[in-house]
């Protein structure tokens, strides 16, 4: 299908790179290819990064360390990112598991990124491994509903880099970023608007960004678990299960609308992590699981700012009671950090200061002030150490 000599049909691509980290290690150590690596646990020393002579396994890992990506092979197995690594030893305890180099990784993600935009300068950065494109009024981009420019695109990264990557390409952001992953790795997949009810209502809820476990859970136990289920309720119904607004937002998702465009200038202020309790905890009692908890939202939220490159120097923490009041709490350190361990202790000392007396039903960081990993900035405030996480309170 291609678009009549002058018709301009909006289009829209989202392109993500097929297990980005994992791939640009295989770049380095080529021999790994076909096995299950895995990536986390921590940083890469400087010296001698590039020469591993022997690569450590899995199952030999202790710590509280997590999977910042892995190879298709190990995704096999169930692992996936975020997955604490000890969790992973178990269900894949021969994969080979490798420290993070995000020096590298942001090398590489500054290369495609300016292959791209020869072809297509309208790009809305979305982290170091993804990227929204308007493929509308570029060249090539309406043949084929932009299949044509998708392939030229492909073509050139993995020329450029080695690499490959996954593109969906649609008349909106929502679309296409459903329709990158339908032929993950290396594939390419074009949806019309006309294909709406083909290819993305019988698709699970959840695979629409912005509805996270809790909602699609609340969707199955109202009996909606695909996304053409969502398109059949009554918006009004949707609002009074969800509240006005996010239940508009979901039947607008269900029947593919949406006009966010995309954005070449925005850089996010703040990033965070947060956890509602199953049940309400107490500063003392519960201290083991709340401190257990706390150091989770804090390495998870040091996987965010590196997965994205970023950093910042101002932490917060957010509490909410049992009786549902709000209390936050922040400082400002003397350099930017995406570090785990910085971010720990900083929002340590932030709960220290805080009311603790009453029952918490909900604990969460922040790090704001956020710059780019790779700015000016950051350079000249790096941190000299690596800091011992202090106790909870």
């Amino acid at each position: 299908m291609s678009t009549l000599p002058g018709r301009c049909i909006r289009r829209i691509a989202h392109l993500d790179m097929d297990a980005f980290y994992a791939s640009v290690e295989l770049l380095r150590y080529p021999q790994l290819r076909g096995q299950p690596v895995v990536i986390g646990g921590g940083r890469r020393a400087q010296a001698g990064a590039a020469q591993l002579r022997e690569f450590a396994r899995l199952r030999d890992y202790a710590g509280r360390g997590v999977v910042t990506t892995a190879t298709y092979e190990a995704r096999k197995f169930g692992v996936h990112s975020a997955m604490g690594l000890m969790q992973a030893a178990q269900l894949c305890p021969q994969a080979i598991v490798l420290p993070v180099d995000f020096d590298e990784y942001r090398k590489f993600s500054r290369l495609f990124k300016a292959v791209i935009a020869r072809f297509a300068p309208v790009i809305e950065d979305r982290g170091i491994d993804e990227v929204y494109i308007d493929f509308t009024s570029a060249e090539h981009g309406q043949l084929e509903g932009g299949r044509t420019l998708a392939l030229q695109i492909q073509s050139a990264i993995a020329q450029r880099t080695g690499l490959t990557c996954s593109i969906g390409v649609a008349p909106n952001k929502l679309i296409a970023k459903m329709a990158s992953e339908f032929r993950k790795p290396s594939g390419i997949c074009v949806v019309y608007e006309s294909e709406l009810a083909q290819k993305i209502w019988p698709l699970p809820c959840r695979k629409i960004s912005g509805i996270g476990p809790k909602a699609s859970a609340h969707l199955e136990q109202l009996g909606i678990r695909t996304i053409g289920e969502l398109a059949g309720c009554e918006r009004s119904w949707l609002a009074q299960h969800f509240g006005p607004n996010h239940g508009s937002w979901m039947y607008e998702c269900a029947w593919g609308r949406d006009e966010r465009p995309v954005v070449t200038h925005s850089e996010p202020v703040s990033m965070s992590r947060e956890t509602t309790f199953a049940r309400d905890l107490h500063a003392v009692r519960d201290r083991a699981e709340l401190r257990a908890l706390f150091t989770d939202l804090c390495e998870q939220l040091a996987l965010d700012l590196q997965r994205h490159g970023y950093v910042g120097r101002t932490i917060g923490i957010k509490l909410r009671y049992d009786n549902f009041q709000r209390s936050t709490r922040e400082q400002t350190l003397t350099v930017y950090t995406s570090d785990a361990a910085l971010i720990r202790r900083a929002a340590g000392q932030c709960l220290k200061r805080a009311p603790l007396e009453r029952r918490l039903r909900l604990l969460g960081v922040k790090v704001a002030g956020l710059v780019r990993g790779d700015s000016p900035e950051a350079r000249g405030h790096e941190a000299a150490a690596e800091p011992a996480a202090l106790p909870l309170f």
